[in-house]
């Protein structure tokens, strides 16, 4: 398998949708049962082959470090408790491998600004970014794993792709495939469905080379003076194949609150002891 080393969170936004709770509590934090969505996250970018994650945060956003870190209270708490089933949960979020930097966008500029300041971290290889609010839920490998496999050569980029309503065309990007392949020939920013040259919509997963980051430098702000990534993934087209992947798995949207709770009663009904309360059918407990 090809393994991407490093991977970007972008995680500096405010959350506004999830007012007021997100006053205190970022998003990635807000739970899916009882793990939050940056854990899902960085267990999918871990299964991809990551050692380095790279969360691209704000300098009000303590939270994820905290919860990262080390609690040695607790950890000495649940161990006199005699509760190590609760220790080696909390003390397994993270492989020993695998070491978490923070980066501080100082302004909000758009998802391709918060990528461009993981440069410095990322150097020169490939990388993959996955945006926390798209959790992508299957049984077999993960989408940004099943997504490194196929940029093996440093210089492919694939971007992780479903179709969605062409009534829905004008919240994503939008991109137009070859016929009977899936080599991007062109993106459209949120299209309207008479203008959208079809209705695969790009989600919450890239790999990326770093030629993406030169490309940025020279992208254009937009409204709000906000860097698109969309933007330099438009250029890298003329220079490089960028593909479409269709991944195998359920995408759930947890930027709004339908789609939380979508997420929610989908991993409740996995478990013995709560799909009862989903499905009807007899827990364990």
């Amino acid at each position: 398998m090809t393994r991407l080393h490093k991977v970007v969170f972008p995680v500096a936004g405010l959350g506004t949708r999830f007012l007021p709770a997100t006053k205190v509590v970022p998003k990635e934090m807000l739970p899916v049962l009882d793990r939050p969505l940056i854990q899902y996250a960085v267990d999918e970018a871990v299964d991809a082959g990551a050692d380095t994650l790279v969360f691209v945060t704000n300098r009000y956003k303590h939270a994820i470090a905290d919860y990262f870190d080390s609690a040695y209270e607790l950890e000495e708490t649940l161990e006199h408790a005699g509760k190590r089933k609760l220790l080696a949960t909390i003390q397994g979020l993270l492989p020993l491998r695998v070491r978490c930097i923070y980066v501080t966008q100082e302004r909000a500029r758009g998802l391709g600004h918060a990528v461009l300041c993981a440069r410095a971290v990322i150097g020169d290889e490939p990388f993959g970014i996955i945006l926390p609010d798209d959790l992508i839920l299957n049984d077999g490998p993960g989408a940004l794993r099943q997504m490194a496999g196929r940029a093996a050569d440093g210089k492919t980029g694939v971007l992780a792709v479903e179709e969605v309503p062409y009534a829905d065309t004008g919240k994503y990007g939008i991109v137009d495939v070859e016929p009977g392949g899936d080599r991007i020939r062109h993106m459209v920013e949120k299209p309207s469905p008479a203008e959208a040259p079809s209705n695969l919509a790009v989600v919450g997963r890239y790999v990326l080379p770093p030629r993406i980051f030169d490309l940025l430098e020279t992208t254009t702000p937009g409204a709000g003076g906000e860097i698109q990534l969309t933007d330099a993934i438009a250029a890298l087209l003329k220079e490089t194949p960028v593909l479409a992947h269709r991944f195998a798995g359920q995408r759930f949207d947890c930027g709004n609150k339908a789609g939380m709770v979508r997420a929610t009663l989908h991993v409740a009904a996995a478990d013995p002891e709560l799909r009862h309360l989903v499905t009807g059918l007899p827990g364990t407990s």
